[in-house]
């Protein structure tokens, strides 16, 4: 079992925030918005922001919410889909813990688009896969995985990783309307201690799914997705 109360709102809130934090890096990832859109006035970079934080939120919200019942469409089992979902959080936050200069290159690589045309590129490349990438989704689907077992929580739990969602997608709003001061304040180098430091906690998170679905496979009960 979680020890976090995921039952509760607040326990909900607290798993699910600091690993979508981790893994959506909003200060490492408003560096590359400010480099990626320079050449831009800085209204317009505000209102990408502005749009970029309501996409990044539709993503989110989407993935905690019906991720699980693609999957289980397929046949994937709750246990199944913990195990998986979190050796997917614990091997991505091992890249940011030991890689960051690996992964930010790659999510500068995914950016670039933006700065060769001139039309709204908010969404693609933006939005995704600078902001809220493949990897996100996993761990948001993951974080899903750790739904309580009795339908009575459920909308607790529901309730407590969207307002995860919702923060996540107002810091990404405030770092990437301000990345210019974000970009004088920080830079790289202090983004990247500030990215291990998180890195940290997601796979802190990773291994506790990972956890509770080998204790629902050792108790015996293959639980469907609900």
């Amino acid at each position: 079992m979680s020890p976090l109360p995921v039952e509760s709102v607040i326990g909900a809130f607290l798993l699910a925030f600091p690993a979508l934090f981790s893994i959506v890096n909003p200060i490492g990832s408003a560096l590359i918005f400010h480099q990626v859109t320079s050449g831009r006035s800085r209204e317009e970079r505000r209102r990408m922001a502005t749009r970029i934080a309501f996409y990044a939120l539709i993503v989110l919200l989407a993935s905690l919410w019906f991720g699980g019942y693609v999957l289980n469409f397929f046949g994937v089992g709750l246990n199944a889909l913990r195990i998986a979902g979190g050796l997917v959080v614990a091997f991505t936050a091992w890249g940011l813990l030991m890689q960051p200069e690996a992964h930010e290159a790659r999510k500068t690589s995914a950016a670039e688009p933006a700065q060769e045309v001139d039309e709204d590129v908010s969404f693609f490349p933006l939005t995704m896969p600078l902001t809220t990438g493949p990897g996100t989704i996993s761990v948001a689907i993951a974080l899903a995985s750790q739904r309580p077992a009795s339908d009575g929580h459920l909308i607790s739990f529901f309730s407590g990783v969207s307002l995860a969602a919702i923060g996540i997608a107002m810091i990404v709003w405030v770092f990437y309307h301000w990345s210019d001061a974000v970009t004088d304040l920080l830079g790289p180098v202090q983004a990247r201690v500030v990215s291990r430091l998180i890195a940290f906690l997601l796979l802190c998170v990773g291994v506790q799914i990972i956890v509770t679905g080998v204790v629902g496979v050792a108790h015996g009960a293959e639980l469907p997705l609900r």
